[in-house]
């Protein structure tokens, strides 16, 4: 039986606060996964429990065949990597990864400690002491100490929150590596929603203490299943809107006095009172007198601001019903972006569009949803 963790029914209660409710999830051996949500989704509380930080208050888990929710953590073949690295500082690079495997009786380390050293491509660093390395080489230590007990399952809780957007990059693509060489489960706990696009197989996106939508990076950020998951995964632009019909594999929409279309394969709900969604970068930008492609979708608007970002401009439009949409340009031709004030036309390819059920209660406005208070980039 292959060595799947799976938690069943898994609910942790805080007193009188459910931090994780009912949550059933299977994460696939040799699988990346990433738990993905803002700071008290219950992520983080979940990944405790399958470590054996903190007790369950109801529901099992198990790895493969073997049920390990009464194990003490030091018994379950499981190791975690925290953010903080903890590398004991007055250890060499080389003892600190030989620890776990002599705490287990093993004689001969260094073999094994040669090899992790490889692994994280450090094998020059073995003699120092954590406080002569940067903050990345800490990190692929502390991976590195881990990795060494060969653990069925890896936990990663924020691993690569303390580094600079630079290094975050890099320790990504690294972390990636790694995982593909040795083939260990690894089950990755972040807020940021573009590291566990860019390194996960799968994505669980959390709310609540439940999952709101689990698939690949590229399913759930194509096809969102509502607006809190279409505004935390990236940005969206959601219109109120009515279904008034269909032609053909097309569903037909009504919002605002426009008329839109939208595939029936892209829609969570095809009748009554829904949202119209699209991606910032599905859509593009045309000036008064320029034809919008025949068939697209199209809303007339105003910009109101111009951010320049390099590699792409988000301009930011309002609607003649007040809504502000926002566009992503890719800044593949010279000249300067275009100025607030200037009257657009922003369209799109039917295809690009998704459609969401609108609960009762829920008003032509929808909450913007973001991981981080501050505003995450595209």
């Amino acid at each position: 039986m292959a060595d799947d963790l799976v938690l069943e029914n898994v609910t942790k209660q805080f007193g009188g606060v459910t931090a994780v409710d009912d949550l059933s999830l299977t994460v696939p051996e040799g699988s990346f996964f990433a738990l993905l949500g803002a700071s008290g989704c219950g992520k983080t509380t979940t990944l405790r429990m399958v470590a054996g930080l903190e007790e369950l208050s109801s529901g099992t888990v198990r790895l493969g065949d073997r049920d390990i929710t009464g194990l003490r953590p030091y018994k379950r073949p499981v190791n975690t990597v925290f953010q903080s690295y903890a590398l004991f500082p007055h250890l060499t690079v080389e003892d600190n990864i030989a620890f776990g495997l002599k705490q287990r009786g093993v004689k001969d380390t260094k073999k094994k400690v040669a090899e992790m050293l490889e692994l994280v491509q450090l094998p020059a660093f073995g003699k120092r002491k954590p406080a002569q390395l940067s903050g990345g080489q800490q990190q692929r230590i502390a991976l590195a100490r881990a990795l060494v007990n060969e653990p069925k399952v890896l936990l990663l809780d924020e691993p690569l929150g303390a580094l600079d957007l630079k290094l975050r990059r890099q320790m990504q693509i690294e972390l990636k590596r790694i995982q593909t060489e040795v083939g260990t489960t690894f089950l990755h706990v972040t807020h940021d929603q573009e590291e566990a696009m860019w390194m996960a197989d799968t994505v669980a996106v959390m709310t609540e203490g439940k999952i709101a939508q689990l698939g690949s990076p590229t399913d759930i950020y194509e096809f969102p299943s509502s607006p809190f998951v279409a505004n935390f995964l990236g940005q969206s632009n959601l219109f109120a809107a009515e279904v008034s019909g269909t032609a053909g594999d097309d569903l037909l929409l009504s919002a605002h006095g426009g008329r839109f279309a939208a595939p029936s394969s892209r829609a969570h709900s095809a009748d009554g009172r829904v949202w119209l969604g699209v991606r910032p970068e599905k859509v593009r930008l045309a000036l008064p007198g320029e034809d919008a492609p025949a068939g697209h979708n199209q809303v007339h608007g105003v910009l109101t601001d111009t951010c320049y970002a390099g590699v792409s401009t988000e301009y930011l439009l309002k609607t003649p019903w007040g809504q502000e949409m926002s566009v992503f340009s890719a800044n593949a031709a010279a000249g300067e972006p275009l100025q607030p004030g200037t009257e657009v036309v922003a369209h799109w390819y039917p295809p690009h569009s998704f459609v969401l059920a609108r609960q009762s209660g829920e008003g032509d406005e929808v909450m913007r949803y973001s991981a981080d208070p501050l505003g995450v980039a595209p």
